[in-house]
Parts: structure tokens; C-alpha cells; sequence
């Protein structure tokens, strides 16, 4: 399995809204870096849910429910999606500023390439995460 952390402005579509809607498509991704991290993922794998901008929290983890295919969003045809589903929420939200000051995740994705919708976890980083968040 692998794990990976997915980017969403909480005010165009929140935790709260995943939790609502239990299965929803990863549209509207326009990266060539992120659009190849959703290629690579699994059925199976597990993501951080992250609300950036607004919180720049993780606050839950979504598991990949449906591989990569076509986004209708996209109007050019060059860029697709995967589906997640919602798993579970994070006791404690775990913010970007926990992650810089924790010594185990000063080189994840998340904190070099801060622009990255979509970005791979570590095995460790995310057990580190899920420790700090009170899930398991």
C-alpha cells in the first residue's frame, strides 16, 4: 500500500463535505507532478485529506476507491482523476506547523514542494502523522 496526501480548499469542498458525500471524483487537478501521483496510486492506498489555504490542516484520510480515468472537467483531455472514499477522521487535525516543527517530516513532499495538490507519504511519515492525530 501506498500513502499520499490530496489537497482540498475547505471552502470549496470541505472534510465536513467528503464525510457528506461518502465517494467523490479528484477532479480539477491541472499539475503534471500531482496528475502523475494519481496514476501511480491503488486501489486501497490511503490519503491524507489536507485543507489548504484555509486551516492548512490534515484533518482526515480518505482511502482511493476508484483508479485513475478521464476528469470531465478537462476540457483538453490531458489530465484525469482517481475516486476516494472517506475513511476516518483525524482525532486532533495535524497542522503544517506541526509538521515543519517535527524533526520526523522536515523532508516531506508537503513541506518541499508546498504547491503540490497531490504529494506521496512515507510509510514513516505517516505513521507520525496518524500518531499525532490520535488515529491509529
Amino acid at each position: 500500500m501506498a500513502y499520499w496526501l490530496m489537497k482540498s480548499e475547505p471552502n470549496v469542498f470541505s472534510w465536513d463535505d467528503m464525510v457528506k458525500v461518502k465517494k467523490e471524483g479528484w477532479d480539477g487537478v491541472r499539475n503534471y507532478q500531482a496528475s502523475n501521483n494519481m496514476k501511480a496510486m491503488k486501489i486501497g492506498d490511503m490519503a491524507f485529506f489536507y485543507h489548504s489555504n484555509i486551516g492548512k490542516e490534515v484533518v482526515g484520510i480518505v482511502k482511493i476507491s476508484k483508479l485513475y480515468h478521464p476528469d470531465p472537467t478537462d476540457t483538453s483531455g490531458r489530465f484525469g482523476m482517481v475516486e476516494v472514499s472517506a475513511h476516518k477522521p483525524l482525532k486532533t487535525a495535524v497542522t503544517l506547523a506541526d509538521i515543519k516543527a517535527h524533526p520526523k517530516l522536515q523532508k516531506m513532499a508537503l513541506v518541499k514542494q508546498s504547491r503540490l495538490s497531490v504529494c506521496p507519504v512515507t510509510a514513516d511519515e505517516w505513521k507520525t502523522i496518524c500518531k499525532l492525530g490520535g488515529v491509529s
